[in-house]
């Protein structure tokens, strides 16, 4: 089953933590996002394996785009 990890609010990604095909846990930070001069992890939902990464470093994202996708 497919899951996706979604921005939790405005802000920039500073750090990705994980390649394509990486098997991540539960938890596990993904990436770092800067927002309101704070840096916060962006956790995997679930257990799964990287299927694909949709930003790169330095990227200012949304709330709720789709960062990552898990399969």
């Amino acid at each position: 089953m497919a899951s996706k990890i979604n921005a939790p609010m405005v802000g920039k990604i500073v750090k990705i933590l994980v390649e394509v095909g990486q098997d991540v846990a539960e938890d596990e930070p993904v990436m770092m996002l800067e927002a309101m001069k704070v840096e916060m992890p962006v956790s995997a939902p679930a257990d799964g394996k990287i299927k694909s990464i949709r930003v790169k470093e330095g990227d200012t994202v949304e709330s709720d785009q789709i960062l990552v996708e898990l399969e």
